[in-house]
């Protein structure tokens, strides 16, 4: 699965997953659950990063979402850039401007490539990027569906050979160690643990 299209957050009551979309989307259908059963346990995640998230469930939902701050679109922050005054010749690249600290040997190098410093550093970033992609990508895998296989299936069955073998990147195994736990756990962390193997050529 391409962890760009995974949900921005997913929630679940106890083992049963009961909502993933947006901020918004999940915490109506905890405070929901909630309407349903006073004691029901809620969970909100990160999609991506299986952090999980500190909603205040108190109200109705009305008053849930009250306090959920409006998102931020992609395309709401594309069209503020380009309506953001531009100095002359320069043209506009999305770039953003934060202080980093060289050594004065690293600075002598960058001022001697062409494009100056900050073009030097970019490429050296996306080069980097580039080479590091398969390797980034397994370990935020791996992480992702650590974090959320710790606090929902810490005592599954299998629980420990199943961490051993995300982190051996051996999915055949990972597949048959959860098989047995409740469906909705264990389809979310497979579906996390995907990024976690090696694509197969």
């Amino acid at each position: 699965m391409n962890p760009a299209i995974d949900p921005a957050y997913v929630a679940f009551e106890g083992d049963r997953r009961i909502g993933s979309g947006s901020l918004r989307d999940v915490a109506r259908a905890a405070r929901e659950a909630l309407d349903r059963r006073q004691d029901a346990s809620i969970l909100v995640f990160e999609g991506g990063s299986s952090a999980l998230v500190d909603l205040d469930l108190r109200g109705s939902v009305d008053d849930v979402l009250a306090r959920i701050p409006p998102a931020t679109t992609p395309a709401a922050s594309e069209d503020t850039a380009i309506a953001a005054p531009r100095g002359p010749g320069r043209p506009k690249l999305g770039v953003v401007a934060r202080e980093i600290t060289l050594l004065p040997r690293h600075w002598d190098w960058l001022a001697q490539q062409k494009g100056g410093a900050s073009v030097a550093i970019r490429r050296l970033v996306d080069e980097a990027r580039r080479l590091n992609e398969d390797g980034d990508r397994i370990r935020l895998g791996q992480e992702a569906a650590y974090r959320f296989m710790s606090v929902m299936a810490g005592n599954r069955p299998h629980y420990e050979e199943a961490i051993r073998a995300l982190f051996a990147t051996d999915p055949r195994r990972f597949e048959k160690l959860i098989a047995e736990w409740p469906a909705d756990i264990r389809d979310h962390a497979a579906r996390l643990a995907e990024r976690a193997f090696p694509r197969e050529i």
